[in-house]
């Protein structure tokens, strides 16, 4: 799963990412509300952690905006503000939670957590292509009734491949999802991953799920 937080004070930004991945997340900071903003547009995210007070655009109008561009990824509100008026507005804003400074981080990941697996309910309850399943809130992997044990990066990269069944993705867009933007694109950690999930998931099986585009990437489809 990849988050974006958006938060202008960098020690708390730090712990934030530091801790989120020692979790399991690939995590993204933006700094200041217009830059988290056209992070946020780009729709590759799976939850945002928003600050109210950023400069350039406050955390309320940054939401508003990716609200009004039917952006429907769950976010979470960090603030100092801790009125019962203040957070009406965070959430009448589109807000899906509300977590009040100082937090202790435990109870961030727990609120995480619960909105990932609320999205996940949301959705289809398993990903399906040919006789390979994977269930995002139980994070389950099988094949042909077979139980697949993946590490968190590998079960990252197979949802993704999931969720863009038959089309051809590149090794950047698999490392800014599944890692974030500033890992080396130059790095060959994609192949290295794709290459442990054809050992778990293709070999000795047909039909051959995970195919090379020599040049442009890969793709998963059962043809």
């Amino acid at each position: 799963m990849r988050l974006l937080v958006v938060e202008d004070e960098k020690k708390v930004a730090s712990f934030i990412k530091r801790g989120l991945e020692e979790e399991g997340y690939a995590v993204d900071v933006a700094s200041d509300g217009e830059k988290g903003l056209e992070m946020a547009l780009d729709r590759v995210h799976d939850l945002i952690i928003l600050d109210i007070s950023l400069p350039q655009i406050d955390g309320l109008q940054v939401l508003k905006k990716i609200r009004q561009q039917r952006v429907s990824i769950p976010v979470l509100l960090l603030t100092v503000r801790a009125t019962i008026e203040d957070k009406v507005l965070g959430l009448d804003a589109g807000a899906d939670d509300y977590l009040t400074k100082p937090f202790a981080f435990q109870e961030l990941v727990a609120r995480v957590r619960a909105l990932m697996r609320r999205r996940a309910e949301a959705e289809p309850a398993l990903l399906r292509i040919a006789d390979l399943s994977l269930d995002p809130a139980r994070r389950v992997v099988s094949r042909g009734g077979e139980k697949i044990e993946l590490t968190a990066k590998e079960f990252a990269l197979l949802e993704y491949f999931m969720r863009n069944p038959g089309r051809v993705l590149t090794r950047t867009q698999m490392i800014e999802h599944v890692w974030n933007y500033d890992f080396d694109t130059m790095t060959n950690i994609i192949d290295v991953y794709v290459n442990y999930l054809r050992k778990k998931i293709d070999s000795g099986r047909e039909p051959k799920l995970i195919h090379t585009l020599r040049g442009v990437g890969y793709v998963l489809k059962a043809e």
